[in-house]
Order: C-alpha cells, then sequence, then structure tokens
C-alpha cells in the first residue's frame, strides 16, 4: 500500500495516473535488493533542492553498480512535468528510482546497463509547524562502508532502520537515536540530527556511515550565514541528554522538533524555530 494519495507514476516514457506496477518477479532488484531512490518536496509551488536530490539518485545508482539512464537534468525535467498535473498547494513527495533488471556474473553482479527508472509523486502533507516526536536509544546500528553500501540512499538499507522504529515504537517513543560501529551517534532511524547547547548548534559529523543529507547540509549552510556557530563533530548520547533543544533534519519534514530523550524532556527553543524559518525563507526566495 502507499504512503501517500493522489500518486501519479513515471515509467516507460510517459507519465501514468495512479500506483503502476514497475517490476516483475524476475528482476534482479525483486529477488537481491538492487533498488535506489531520492527523495524531494513540491510545497507551496516549490521544490527546493530539487536538482541536488536528482544527481544524487544517480551518484547512489552507481554506487549500487545500476547504470543510470537519464542525467540529473532530466530527471529534473521529467519530475516538473509530472508536477504540472497538481494544484500549486499540494505537497507532493517526489521520489526517483532506480533498480537493476538483469543479474550480471554469477547472477549477482548488476549487468550493465540493465536499469529500471520510475518516478512516483505522492501527495503526503506537510506536519503542522512545531509538530515534536520523541527518541530513544536503539541495540541496532548504522553499518560501515566494509559492511553495507551507507553511500548510497538505497533500499536494501532500510530494513535496518525499520528495526530501530519498530524498537522505538515498541516503547513508545516516535524515533530512534541510533549509534554508528563506535557507539558514537550518527542519526536518527530516518533522519539527520542536531543538538543546541548555549546557543550552538551541534551535529554528527559525516564519518561514512550514515548518508549526511541535502536538507541538512542546506540547514548548516543557513545558519553560518546567519552567523551561527555550527559544529560537525563526533557526539556521544550524552551530549544530547545535555542539549537545550534538538531537531531533526529530513527532506520529508524539514525540520522535527525533538520534546524528549529517553527520561530527558526538552521545551520548544528559539533556535529549532529559526532553523525552521530561515529554510523556508531560503526556499521561497532561491525559486522566487
Amino acid at each position: 500500500m502507499a504512503t501517500g494519495t493522489n500518486i501519479r507514476t513515471y515509467f516507460d516514457g510517459r507519465w501514468h495516473d495512479g500506483d503502476l506496477a514497475v517490476m516483475k518477479a524476475a528482476d534482479h532488484a525483486m529477488w537481491l535488493g538492487t533498488s535506489v531512490f531520492d527523495g524531494a518536496r513540491f510545497v507551496e509551488g516549490i521544490a527546493p533542492d530539487l536538482d541536488l536530490h536528482c544527481a544524487r539518485v544517480n551518484a547512489s545508482a552507481r554506487a549500487l553498480m545500476i547504470t543510470p539512464t537519464l542525467s540529473a537534468g532530466e530527471i529534473e525535467e521529467i519530475v516538473w512535468d509530472g508536477l504540472s498535473a497538481y494544484p500549486k498547494g499540494a505537497a507532493i513527495y517526489i521520489r526517483p528510482m532506480y533498480w537493476a533488471l538483469e543479474g550480471g556474473y554469477l547472477g549477482v553482479l548488476p549487468k550493465e546497463g540493465a536499469t529500471g527508472f520510475a518516478i512516483s509523486l505522492e501527495e503526503i502533507p506537510m506536519p503542522p509547524p512545531g509538530t515534536a516526536t520523541t527518541l530513544c536509544r536503539t541495540r541496532f546500528r548504522r553499518p560501515v562502508l566494509e559492511d553495507a553500501v551507507v553511500n548510497a540512499k538505497a533500499g536494501c538499507l532500510y530494513p535496518n532502520n525499520a528495526r530501530m522504529l519498530k524498537e522505538a515504537r515498541d516503547r513508545g517513543f516516535g524515533n530512534a537515536l541510533v549509534a554508528d560501529a563506535l557507539g558514537n551517534v550518527a542519526e536518527t532511524a530516518t533522519a539527520n540530527v542536531f543538538a543546541v547547547k548555549d546557543g550552538e548548534v551541534f551535529t554528527p559529523i559525516a564519518n561514512g556511515t550514515f548518508l549526511a543529507g541535502i536538507t541538512r547540509a542546506r540547514h548548516i549552510d543557513n545558519m553560518r550565514r546567519e552567523g551561527m556557530t555550527v559544529h560537525e563533530t563526533v557526539m556521544s548520547f550524552a551530549d544530547f541528554e545535555d542539549a537545550d533543544e534538538v531537531f531533526l533534519s529530513g527532506n520529508l519534514m524539514k525540520v522535527t522538533p525533538v520534546s524528549a530523550f529517553e527520561d530527558r524532556q526538552y521545551q520548544p527553543g528559539p533556535v529549532t524555530g529559526r532553523v525552521r524559518e530561515m529554510y523556508w525563507d531560503w526556499a521561497h526566495s532561491s525559486q522566487s
């Protein structure tokens, strides 16, 4: 079942209304998990950083040894064509996807050039500003490059994230704060994470165990342009227990305040609110 509504699917060179079937049972991706995707947002008539998301899906494909079939610019043009069918006020999740169709050597290595491509557009509302979540620890960790394709936004990585979320939900929390292989905080199960202490902002340094997101980078740039101090550094769970504010950064919701980490409670903070304001100010000014 799809997550959103009012779905449109680009496949085989044209747009289709609805959630179209695009994969076959014998496709390499179906039985060996060779699929990648990216996610962008269309909100209030704009699609912030769409070009970067289209470029990243090609980079993810190459990391998974899937041959990209379109340039980032071509993907972007197709997305805008598909979005033209929606009203300007719609909130759309944009998901370009590649997958391997055939196996090459020993059936396991994807066959070069045998690539499926689709774009899914789904109407998913933005949450009201200030909608918060809670975090807990999880026994599951982020893998390293030697263990998994952590340098791609790959579908095969997400069952591990789902285990984290299941553990958090079973304990009554909204998400999980996740460690890397060394026990340092990496991100949450679904988004990058920031902590605020004494007006300064801290976020785990990109160390190759998690995808340092496009929206994360945009927030960091906006904050530094504003004159705020942002540290990309090694972080422990104690740093989050000691924080004044914590917020998440991801494409689907952009900024999500955190109201609790385990027993530690947080109040809505001014830095989190300002980061949200700066993001939307930038987004509208960049596409005006």
